[in-house]
């Protein structure tokens, strides 16, 4: 049978592939449907068709997958922000755990995987302290917020987001009221014109604090202290959540970039703060944190667990953002060093060193590629770690950097990841130059999407 596009026909969907998509499979033909779950039969139209696989729209859910639960939200199929909110949570977790296990497997080229049980939520929707929603129009030339529909800047409208923290919705129909009293506009990506580009807000989970940071095109927001008026009125019926910073981040480019450099308060201070475990953190609009504060405490939990301290090793924490692991390890290690690309990051890790009275801290600005290789070779060749910590970005490790930590002959290698394929690829790299994977443990920091986070211990042989 040949598949063309736009043929209509039932399909058993047989398995889950890296982005949360259904994959079935018809007379040896392999098909990807988005919103089909394994397990399911459903009905699919062909919307590309190549050689040897192609894309299908789901039509309709013939017969459902044992793990098929309804969407909490009523736009999780539009919206680009959960991939798998149809599927139930135990499958979700089983389902990470395995695209772990087979990214090692697959690309890493491991066969034993010491796996441990992944570390899933005991509550997986509000988790998120973090958002950031894109502002744009309506068909009636109203103001509307949410979240951009996937591969796409197609606004789904949604103030009500059933992962992000509950307060946002407040905050977000306050903004649009504001804007459409006093006819503020809103930035238009083809034109380049307009203010209000994205809505940002931040809130700290265990002190209660709340940023609204609005990104703007622009140097000023016009009537911005009735704005402030505005939000202030709408938090005093929240005895829980208070408002601590409202801010304006400049960003006149011409840009897929969410955030400028320049951050402007208009009420209160620049950031807020919230706590994992007994640290505290300041953290700023342009400062990276992990978005599930329950979960994060768990992950670098983990990460200090492996790192194994008794009190007398030198650390280095690459990719550190604003200190949160430099901080974590700090507490057992003689001498933690953190290295991270972002100013304001390093800033606020100084900051928090300080507030946190820790005195065995030192941060480095710069690209971890560049700035750990350099310290390498002034050092003569004598820089040593006893335990280096990775938490890079998606991409991974450079191979430059990865180099690097090799000459300084840590005993162990704690690597956080938020993708599988790099880490597995970084891995069969770090395996290859001396070091055996000795435990590997998934943990769900974005419920109801198709990332996952994973943190593993490396361990040097003996030469």
């Amino acid at each position: 049978m040949e598949i063309r596009k736009g043929q209509e026909f039932s399909l058993e969907i047989d398995d889950m592939g890296t982005d949360g998509e259904g994959i079935g499979h018809k007379e040896g033909y392999t098909l990807f449907v988005k919103d089909a779950l394994v397990g399911d039969i459903v009905r699919v139209k062909v919307i590309k068709a190549k050689k040897k696989f192609g894309y299908g729209r789901l039509l309709e859910v013939m017969k459902p997958s044992p793990w098929r639960v309804e969407p909490a939200c009523d736009c999780a199929r539009q919206c680009g922000g959960c991939q798998i909110q149809h599927c139930s949570y135990e499958k979700q977790l089983a389902w990470k755990e395995k695209k772990v296990r087979d990214c090692l497997q697959r690309i890493g080229g491991f066969e034993e995987i010491p796996m441990e049980p992944i570390m899933g939520m005991d509550e997986p929707y509000h988790y998120r302290n973090k958002a950031q929603y894109p502002v744009g129009y309506d068909k009636e030339g109203n103001p509307v917020a949410g979240f951009y529909a996937g591969r796409t800047h197609s606004i789904i409208p949604n103030t009500d987001c059933a992962i992000q923290h509950p307060c946002n919705h407040m905050i977000l129909e306050t903004i649009l009221a504001f804007m459409k009293q006093y006819d503020i506009p809103v930035y238009e990506e083809k034109k380049h014109t307009g203010l209000v580009r994205h809505i940002l807000t931040r809130v700290g989970k265990y002190t209660g604090e709340v940023m609204v940071c609005l990104i703007i095109n622009g140097n000023k927001l016009p009537h911005q202290d009735k704005l402030v008026e505005m939000l202030k009125k709408a938090t005093d019926v929240e005895t829980t959540y208070k408002i601590k910073s409202i801010c304006l981040n400049i960003n006149k480019d011409k840009t897929n970039r969410i955030l400028g450099e320049k951050v402007v308060p208009i009420y209160g201070q620049t950031y807020i703060e919230d706590r994992i475990g007994n640290i505290t953190y300041r953290i700023s609009p342009l400062s990276f944190y992990q978005v599930n504060p329950e979960q994060t405490q768990k992950l670098y939990g983990t990460a200090l667990e492996y790192a194994d301290l008794k009190g007398n090793e030198v650390v280095w924490d690459l990719y550190c953002g604003i200190g949160t692991i430099s901080l974590f390890l700090a507490q057992k290690a003689a001498k933690v060093c953190g290295v991270e690309i972002v100013p304001q990051a390093i800033e606020d890790a100084r900051e928090n060193a300080s507030r946190n009275g820790f005195t065995n801290t030192e941060f480095f600005v710069g690209a971890a590629e560049d700035v750990v290789p350099e310290q390498y070779e002034q050092s003569g060749g004598s820089l040593r770690a006893d335990v280096v910590t990775l938490d890079p970005p998606r991409k991974g490790c450079d191979e430059k950097l990865l180099r690097t930590v090799v000459r300084m002959e840590p005993k162990r290698i704690v690597y956080v990841s938020c993708d599988p394929a790099t880490l597995a690829r970084d891995l069969k790299y770090l395996c290859g130059e001396g070091y055996e994977l000795k435990r590997v443990r998934a943990c769900d920091m974005f419920g109801h999407s198709s990332h996952v986070e994973t943190v593993c211990l490396l361990s040097r042989k003996a030469q």
